[in-house]
């Protein structure tokens, strides 16, 4: 008699379901994709959906994407890639330490910030003022506000592969749309995620500001430094191994209510010192000027869209500039305002 071959997908599953904190998301619970999708014989829902993010056009053009630090010269500033790749790392290691879905907490890190705009949150501030402009000009038909996670699912649902999606499980998408705000993610590998997402940021953004001159380790608040340590690694290991500890076999995910209220403290210093006020914000104004002024261009002549972005099958025309736009690198962001708004020498 022919002996039937064993799927390895069918493999993992079980290993889910034999090792896995009564508390994890297990594949096999999911709630499934928006369309029906034949399953890998390889991989978990959540390994496809990882898979899916890491071969997006979207995923790769993180690389080129502001953190903090526009178009830094030196070649050791973190980036929106390096920032996600962060973010993965830190995710897996408390959702391992935790018995929970490890695959599905990779999935959400990686695609967190598919959608964010070119030079960081400046971007968002620009696509935001512009927004604001519109309605006042009496143009209705747009969102109430540009978010870079909203924006991320729209990437993942409607943009990528030419208006077909990434068609991710539900899961994964709850937990990217709520990665931040008020809203926690349905899941404990999407909260996972929302605290990764800040650990990350945290500490590398201290990193770099300190790398940049904007900051000194001594400028860091006495107790901070005696609760996470001075450099980099050591504060990360503290938080997360504290956030490990506080949350075991526990229904959320969260360090103990000092190294708690001592993160959001560290990150209050950060807005204060160095994402509000420092150097490194000086070009804000010129960057929101390259992204308004391509806006406005594309908004006026919508035959200099690429194809894609053409079709009123994506939404109003407000909305699929507000997509290319949002779409764009940096240094892409630039090289298109330059072509449009910059004299070209003229050559005898």
């Amino acid at each position: 008699m022919e002996q039937q071959s064993i799927v390895p997908r069918e493999l993992f599953e079980e290993r889910e379901v034999q090792t896995l904190s009564p508390l994890a998301m297990r594949s096999i619970d999911s709630q499934g994709r928006a369309k029906l999708l034949e399953p890998c014989p390889l991989r978990t829902c959540y390994q496809r959906d990882r898979d899916r993010i890491i071969h997006s056009k979207a995923f790769r053009r993180l690389v080129n994407k502001t953190q903090v630090f526009l178009s830094p010269e030196g070649d050791h500033y973190r980036n929106r890639l390096t920032h996600t790749i962060e973010v993965s790392q830190i995710a897996r290691i408390i959702a391992r330490a935790l018995a929970l879905n490890e695959d599905l907490a990779e999935a959400i890190a990686l695609g967190h910030d598919l959608g964010h705009t070119p030079f960081g949150h400046v971007g968002e501030e620009a696509l935001n003022e512009i927004f604001q402009e519109l309605k006042a000009a009496g143009i209705d038909d747009l969102p109430d506000e540009f978010n870079h996670n909203e924006q991320s699912l729209r990437v993942i649902d409607i943009l990528e592969y030419g208006g077909k999606g990434l068609n991710l499980t539900w899961e994964v998408r709850d937990g990217i749309l709520h990665h931040t705000g008020e809203k926690d993610p349905q899941t404990l590998e999407g909260k996972i995620v929302k605290i990764a997402d800040r650990i990350a940021y945290i500490n590398h953004d201290i990193d770099d500001a300190v790398r940049a001159g904007i900051l000194k380790i001594d400028d860091i608040d006495k107790e901070s430094i005696e609760l996470f340590g001075r450099y980099s690694g050591v504060r990360i290991n503290a938080m997360v191994c504290n956030l490990v500890e506080y949350s075991r076999d526990k229904n959320t995910i969260s360090m103990s209510p000092d190294l708690m209220k001592a993160m959001h403290e560290l990150r209050e210093f950060l807005f204060a010192r160095v994402y509000r006020g420092s150097a490194a914000k000086s070009e804000n104004e010129k960057a929101k000027n390259v992204l308004k002024s391509l806006y406005f261009l594309f908004l006026n002549k919508p035959e200099l869209l690429p194809e894609e972005f053409r079709t009123e099958e994506f939404g109003t025309r407000v909305v699929r500039v507000c997509d290319y736009i949002a779409g764009m690198t940096d240094r892409y962001a630039i090289k298109m305002y330059e072509e449009h708004f910059v004299p070209k020498v003229w050559m005898v």
